[in-house]
């Protein structure tokens, strides 16, 4: 049986810390609005090990366009000339606001970028490729790719990106992407296998391929979802790596094609095994085309995702606990693609849309929460010129103040 968090045990845990102290008097983290460079929809930020940002983004048609790469150092104001991320033109898709690129920094810093691809042909009719005893693989199912690339050696370029899929297809909804500092990086989607091939949504795993040599070369992807819970077919999911081994995954799943849950699958062990946790729950019979977001600081890490059309955040601490969850002050009924960053204080920016629609842009708003998830006063806000298929990506600077680029 899958543990649930049920608000019972949410009392208790945040019994067992007592009363909080009181919190000496600072002023509150301030806000910077920061467009994204050429208007980029969809932006994904980083920060490196030097306090550089570096910054995906997506241009182009949203049914198939480019992804873009550009990094801003600490003590330079404007950002690099884009390098284009995909090698082969517009594989990349915007369209929906859920397939997009992710990014993640590795070993030393290294750039990887992983997105759905956007042309089903890419994979269509793959001959038999020669394997070195002299055998020979079967082609690979049609349907859209997982791909991946990496920053070239030189860092001035994009390796050839690469289809990460082996065994699965049905490619549908957003997939994730984890690295750390020991030169491990995870790639993650929902999809089917043979198996699965004709259960619909309740026969989609969550899979994982794993790289130990800094994406040089990674494993056949294996399923590490709970058997029967399957996954939202057109929701999308995010994945989030440290240095200590430990690997988080939060998608939405679609067991009986009626209950659609976020769940958070939590490793110790780099990916080998997975202990999975209902964070939140919702019964309805469609998909509701979600997003979510995972970051962290040090050894706190914040989950969000939305529920509802309210926006919710939940800090997630050693084992998996995870917290009571807070939402978003105010009315809610459009509020739609989370993103969190947390600064050195424990204070939680959380941003999202609302007011967006299928090809409709929108606005963004803000709150930030202290260390205890309540919101703090004068810090929350909201602003209009959201284009259609895009969000936003939060980050925290090392002076404890956060920046949105939208």
């Amino acid at each position: 049986m899958i543990p649930t968090v049920a608000i019972a045990s949410f009392l208790a845990t945040l019994g067992a810390f007592g009363k909080p102290d009181a919190a000496p008097c600072q002023d509150p983290p301030a806000v910077t609005l920061t467009r994204a460079p050429e208007r980029g929809l969809q932006p994904q930020v980083a920060t490196g090990p030097d306090g550089a940002l570096c910054l995906l983004y997506f241009k182009g048609e949203p049914a198939g366009g480019d992804l873009f790469y550009v990094k801003r150092d600490p003590a330079s104001p404007g950002w690099s000339a884009p390098l284009r991320v995909n090698s082969e033109p517009r594989t990349a898709v915007a369209l929906g606001t859920i397939r997009g690129g992710q990014i993640a920094l590795g070993r030393d810093g290294r750039v990887h970028v992983a997105w759905n691809g956007a042309n089903p042909s890419q994979k269509a009719g793959v001959p038999l490729a020669p394997k070195g005893d002299g055998a020979t693989k079967p082609a690979h199912p049609p349907g859209a790719p997982m791909l991946y690339t990496r920053l070239a050696a030189d860092g001035k370029s994009f390796e050839a990106q690469r289809d990460l899929m082996t065994s699965t297809f049905n490619l549908d909804g957003g997939g994730a992407l984890g690295a750390d500092s020991r030169g491990n990086v995870y790639v993650a989607w929902h999809g089917a296998d043979a198996a699965g091939a004709d259960k619909g949504e309740a026969g989609r795993r969550v899979w994982l391929t794993r790289s130990s040599d800094d994406g040089a070369t990674f494993l056949p992807e294996a399923a590490v979802s709970p058997a029967g819970t399957g996954a939202c077919g057109c929701c999308g999911m995010s994945g989030a790596a440290d240095s200590a081994g430990r690997l988080f995954l939060l998608y939405r799943t679609a067991t009986g094609g009626q209950q659609r849950d976020m769940l958070l699958l939590a490793s110790n062990d780099g990916g080998a095994t997975f202990t999975p946790t209902t964070v939140n729950r919702w019964q309805l019979a469609a998909c509701p085309m979600t997003s979510a977001a995972i970051t962290g600081a040090s050894d706190l890490t914040v989950v969000a995702w939305e529920t509802k059309g309210q926006v919710f955040l939940a800090r997630v601490q050693a084992g998996a606990t995870v917290l009571r969850p807070a939402g978003a002050p105010g009315d809610a009924s459009t509020r739609k693609h989370p993103r969190v960053a947390v600064n050195s204080r424990g204070e939680v920016l959380l941003v999202w849309t609302e007011d967006t629609g299928w090809n409709h842009g929108g606005s963004i708003a803000w709150q930030v929460f202290d260390p205890h998830d309540h919101p703090i006063a004068g810090t929350n806000g909201r602003a209009a010129g959201l284009s259609a298929w895009s969000f936003a990506a939060a980050v925290a600077r090392p002076d404890g103040s956060f920046e949105i680029l939208y």
